[in-house]
């Protein structure tokens, strides 16, 4: 595995592998890397998560991180990624991890670049680090993929952590669901109400409005939304026993989910931010061994 830049490019073997990797890790497991290699994380988009998480995760298998800030950037007098990533390359960098606002803006550099490109995000596209950080979660819970039933329920069209997690979950044996409005769907076939879905559900995924990636807003107040799609309450005392909810976070709270529930027992939300540091090593270390 030269890169991870999609779900698509990753067999169910290289998944388990990172997923063995993060567990080995969680267990206190050292890396097996044989020597310091030199990460920058390039992200031209907010983040707290993925960014403080791959910085963590980094130097807990002995990189040194470069800063790099896309606020002062020669991006923001034009140069390209490929110039961008081929001077970072030149410099002594071994990897780069970016977030960029363009779908697939990978692809102009799948060729003369040299360093591993670690995909933290392109726009609306693929998120593979969050969905492999999710997958280790619900292993970890279950212990297995296949039969489980996953719903997805958000702003489905807009998030790479839908299309990324339907990917791999679905390779994985697991039978996934999508819960929206009608005109947030996308090219996903997606149920519009809860029913015949909160009974069975082994986990509930919850995802953010994307209201930055909206060309027309829905008319939804934060109480209109919560009630029909939300996850409230009254929906939580439906599930069946053993279910959890998850959320790629960040958290509208009191919009896809009752406030309360953010921590309640079933909530893996914050399990999935401390299990995203033991993926994301697992991704690097994973990576720059191929190297050596």
């Amino acid at each position: 595995m030269k890169n991870l830049l999609s779900m698509e490019y990753l067999s169910n073997e290289e998944i388990l592998h990172i997923l063995a990797r993060a567990s080995a890790f969680e267990a206190g497991e050292p890396s097996q890397l044989a020597r310091k290699y030199n990460v920058a994380n390039l992200f031209f988009e907010p983040s707290t998560r993925t960014k403080t998480s791959f910085e963590m995760a980094e130097r807990n298998v002995g990189c040194t991180v470069i800063p790099f800030d896309a606020g002062f950037s020669s991006a923001l007098k034009g140069e390209t990624m490929y110039d961008t990533v081929k001077t970072l390359e030149m410099i002594g960098l071994d990897a780069v991890v970016i977030r960029a606002k363009e779908d697939e803006y990978y692809n102009e550099l799948l060729e003369g670049i040299n360093v591993a490109v670690i995909n933290a995000g392109d726009g609306a596209g693929q998120h593979p680090s969050q969905s492999l950080l999710d997958l280790y979660t619900i292993q970890k819970e279950f212990g297995k993929f296949e039969g489980l039933n996953i719903t997805i329920a958000g702003d489905i069209s807009h998030s790479r952590v839908a299309k990324s997690d339907a990917i791999a979950l679905e390779h994985l044996g697991a039978n996934v669901r999508f819960l929206c409005p009608p005109e947030w769907a996308g090219d996903f076939e997606a149920h519009h109400d809860w029913d015949d879905l909160i009974e069975d559900s082994d986990v509930i995924m919850l995802l953010r409005v994307q209201h930055e990636r909206h060309k027309v807003n829905k008319d939804f107040s934060k109480e209109s939304y919560h009630a029909q799609y939300g996850l409230t309450l009254e929906r939580e005392k439906q599930m069946k026993d053993g279910a959890i909810i998850m959320h790629p976070a960040p958290i509208n709270r009191g919009v896809e989910i009752d406030t309360t529930l953010v921590e309640c027992e079933r909530s893996r939300i914050f399990e999935q931010v401390r299990n995203g540091v033991f993926v994301r090593m697992a991704i690097v270390e994973t990576l720059l061994k191929g190297r050596e």
